[in-house]
């Protein structure tokens, strides 16, 4: 993962308040990360048993050969997708796609069982940490150098939030050895895999930050939480971030060639009707798409593919 700057460091860019538009639905959420991976088996050691996730689905064909895809999460809710594409090169430095895929936990204490069965199993993979004000968040990188964040959110009655009702957001020290000796047990080192998660929201590297806000913003009606010097924050219903797009890597990029990495990006909207009215508004502003009545796909300025479905 790169050591670009996160949300905080710096000062703020002045930000004007964003116009009206007809927001995408306040229940709108992330649903599972696909990620395209070379090598399967080291990813799923990875995402399986340092993360310590859960095989929700390996299909395989009925002669037993190697399965096309591993889907991974807690529970019954997938969190990530190993595509397996061999055959894809590696993404080109500076390119567009994944910065991070967030999984948010339920509680600190499942969050700190999974922090310790990375720093046992993968303790390379960990690249920082930080107190985000809204969130308490450790960051790592993949065997395929595809970025991960575990994080906590504080309650909402918590958030503080400036004159133009932008979500307050920083980047303060965080020690990881002080989380883990106030919320780890000797019950939860048994235990890796406890606790509740969800993908809490996903992080992009883009090309500019104004095509980012027309495509998120003005396209799919997303809301603007914050933005800093290169990144653009973005949410429904008044969380901190759903999505997230930054340039510290990729200033400048254009559209993706097939690469490793960021396979497809998942949305979830509350409703049938607010899956149609979506359809509308990105048809509307241009940009093709695929809607076959259960799930919608089109893709962002930079070639990331985006899938949304509705939850009821």
């Amino acid at each position: 993962m790169s050591t670009a700057p996160t949300p905080g460091q710096g000062a703020a860019v002045p930000l004007a308040r964003t116009p009206t538009h007809d927001s995408i639905a306040a229940g709108t959420g992330m649903d599972a990360v696909t990620l395209l991976v070379g090598d399967l088996d080291r990813q799923l050691r990875f995402y399986r048993d340092a993360l310590a996730l859960d095989v929700l689905d390996e299909p395989g064909d009925r002669f037993g050969t190697s399965p096309a895809s591993v889907t991974l999460g807690r529970g019954s809710t997938p969190l990530v997708v190993l595509q397996h594409t061999p055959d894809l090169p590696p993404a080109a430095r500076g390119s567009a796609g994944l910065f991070h895929t967030a999984i948010l936990f339920d509680d600190e204490a499942g969050l700190a069982a999974t922090l310790a069965s990375v720093a046992q199993r993968e303790p390379t993979s960990y690249v920082g940490s930080a107190d985000h004000l809204v969130s308490l968040a450790f960051y790592f990188t993949d065997p395929e150098g595809n970025g991960v964040e575990l994080y906590w959110d504080r309650s909402r009655s918590l958030w503080n939030r400036d004159a133009e009702g932008r979500i307050q957001m920083d980047s303060l020290r965080l020690d990881p050895n002080a989380f883990l000796g106030q919320h780890l047990t000797d019950d939860l080192l048994e235990q890796p895999g406890a606790g509740d998660a969800v993908v809490g929201h996903v992080h992009l590297s883009v090309g500019d930050v104004p095509s980012a806000r027309a495509f998120y913003v003005d396209a799919l009606g997303f809301d603007v939480t914050a933005q800093w010097h290169g990144a653009l924050f973005v949410s429904a219903g008044g969380y901190h971030h759903h999505l997230a797009m930054n340039t510290w890597n990729s200033a400048g990029a254009g559209p993706r060639a097939s690469a490793l990495g960021l396979g497809e990006v998942r949305i979830a909207v509350p409703s049938a009707d607010d899956l149609g009215a979506l359809a509308d508004r990105v048809g509307f502003a241009g940009y093709p798409t695929a809607h076959d009545g259960e799930t919608l796909r089109f893709e962002d300025p930079w070639r990331n593919l985006v899938r949304v479905s509705a939850t009821s």
